[in-house]
C-alpha cells in the first residue's frame, strides 16, 4: 500500500463490537487472563499491554502509523515534542559523551543542550549548517551522536541527509534528526542513514492545533532503549490525543500538499515587496539550499520566513497589525499563524546566538495555514501597507 492508504488503513483489530472507528482506550492498566500470563508478559515475552505508562492500544496504533510512514521498524510516543527529543538524547548520552549539533535549533532544544546536558557531563559542540565542509572536523573522538533539524526551526535551513548519513555511519556515531517541519509527508530522514527521527506531533502530524505529542522512530535495538528509558520516566502520550493523532495522520498527506502549495504562492509573492529584504522558503530558487530541498523533499512544507525592513519596531508594529491570521508560537495549524522567533520562541538565546543563526529582531515566521491563499495573502498585505 502507498503512505497514504497505510495512514488511513492501519487501525487496531475490531473488537466484538464491530466498529469502523477506532474505539478510545481509556484505562490506566490492563489485566491479565492469570499468573502465568501475568509473568510472561512482565518478562517480555509478550507484547501485551501491562500499563498506559508502557503501552496503550491507541498509543500503539499512533506509533505503527507513523513507522510506516518515516520507513522505521519501530517507535515509541511522547507526551510531547520535546519529550522525545529529551528521551532521544538521554536514552544513550552519558557523562563523558559529546553531542554535535547543527547551531539553527528549536530554542528549546538549545536550552536543553546547552543548560541541561552539561549539568550532567555531556558535552556539545555546534556546527555551522551553512558549512558542511567543517562539520568531520568537529566529531571528537568521544563524540555519540550528530543531532540536526532539516529544515531548521525557523531559519529553515537544510543538511544533506544523504551526506550526513555517510558522515555519521563513517564515524560510527549516531544520527538523530528532527523531522517535524518536513513530516514523513514531505520526508523519510531514514532513507538516507538516519537511526532516530524526532517528531513534535502536536504541529503538523495534529494539524489543528489540539493536542501535544511527541515520537521517536528508528531501529528496533535503539528503540528497545527509548522504550525502557520512557518506561521508567514517565513521559507517556495519553491515550486520547494518540487517538486524536492517529486520526489526525489519515488526512497528512493531503494537508501537507495544501500547506506547501499556499506556503509556496505566499513566498513568491512576498520575495519583491519592497517592506521586505528578504525571503526565505525551500522551493523558491533563491534559497542557498534549493537544490537540497528539491532532492530530499517533495515539496517545500508549510514555513515561510521573512525579513522586514525596519528591524524589531515594524515587526511589532506589522503583528499588531494582523487581523485574520494568529500570532501565537505553535505552527502546523489548519489556520495561519504568525510569530516573532526572536522574541518568542528563540528568546531565552542570547543576541550573539540568535545572530549567528539568521535569527534577526526583523524576522518573522508564517506557518502558512489552509484558508484561501487570496485571504492569506491579504491580511499578511494590509499589515505590511501600515508600516508604510
Amino acid at each position: 500500500m502507498k503512505p497514504e492508504t497505510k495512514a488511513i488503513r492501519i487501525q487496531n483489530e475490531r473488537s466484538q463490537e464491530h466498529e469502523h472507528s477506532v474505539p478510545l482506550f481509556l484505562t490506566s492498566s490492563f489485566v491479565f487472563d492469570d499468573s502465568e500470563h501475568m509473568r510472561a508478559t512482565f518478562a517480555d515475552e509478550n507484547e501485551d499491554n501491562i500499563y498506559s505508562r508502557f503501552s496503550n492500544p491507541n498509543v500503539n496504533e499512533f506509533v505503527d502509523k507513523m513507522c510506516a510512514l518515516e520507513g522505521t521498524e519501530a517507535g515509541f510516543a511522547t507526551a510531547s515534542g520535546m519529550s522525545a527529543i529529551v528521551a532521544s538524547f538521554l536514552a544513550f548520552l552519558k557523562s563523558g559523551d559529546h553531542l554535535l549539533a547543527c547551531s539553527s535549533i528549536f530554542g528549546s532544544t538549545h536550552t536543553v543542550i546547552s543548560k541541561y546536558l552539561v549539568r550532567w557531563g555531556i558535552t556539545f559542540t555546534y556546527a555551522d549548517i551553512n558549512k558542511p565542509e567543517t562539520w568531520e572536523a568537529l566529531i571528537q573522538k568521544n563524540t555519540k551522536m550528530i543531532f540536526v533539524e532539516t529544515p531548521t526551526n525557523p531559519g529553515l535551513d537544510l543538511v544533506d541527509l544523504e551526506w550526513l548519513g555517510q558522515l555519521a555511519k563513517k564515524h560510527k556515531v549516531l544520527l538523530n534528526v528532527d523531522n517535524c517541519f518536513a513530516t514523513p509527508a514531505l520526508q523519510q530522514p531514514a532513507h538516507y542513514g538516519a537511526d532516530l527521527i524526532t517528531h513534535s506531533a502536536t504541529k503538523f502530524i495534529d494539524g489543528q492545533g489540539r493536542v501535544l505529542g511527541g515520537a521517536v522512530l528508528g531501529k528496533k535495538e535503539l528503540i528497545k532503549e527509548i522504550y525502557l528509558f520512557c518506561r521508567s520516566t514517565g513521559p507517556s502520550l495519553s491515550p486520547f490525543n494518540a487517538w486524536v493523532l492517529s486520526k489526525s495522520l489519515e488526512t497528512l498527506h493531503l494537508r501537507m500538499e495544501r500547506h506547501s502549495e499556499n506556503a509556496l504562492k505566499l513566498a513568491s509573492m512576498l520575495q519583491h515587496h519592497p517592506l521586505i529584504a528578504s525571503v526565505k522558503y525551500p522551493f523558491l530558487l533563491s534559497h542557498p539550499h534549493y537544490a537540497i530541498a528539491k532532492k530530499q523533499m517533495k515539496s517545500g512544507g508549510g514555513i515561510v520566513t521573512f525579513e522586514l525592513k525596519g528591524g524589531l519596531a515594524h515587526g511589532r508594529k506589522f503583528l499588531d497589525s494582523i487581523k485574520m491570521c494568529s500570532l501565537t508560537a505553535n505552527l502546523g495549524d489548519t489556520r495561519t499563524t504568525i510569530t516573532h522567533p526572536a522574541s518568542t520562541t528563540h528568546s531565552k538565546l542570547t543576541e550573539e546566538e540568535r545572530q549567528k543563526t539568521g535569527i534577526t529582531a526583523g524576522l518573522v515566521r508564517v506557518s502558512v495555514g489552509l484558508e484561501h491563499i487570496t485571504d492569506i495573502a491579504a491580511d499578511i498585505e494590509q499589515a505590511l501597507d501600515k508600516l508604510k
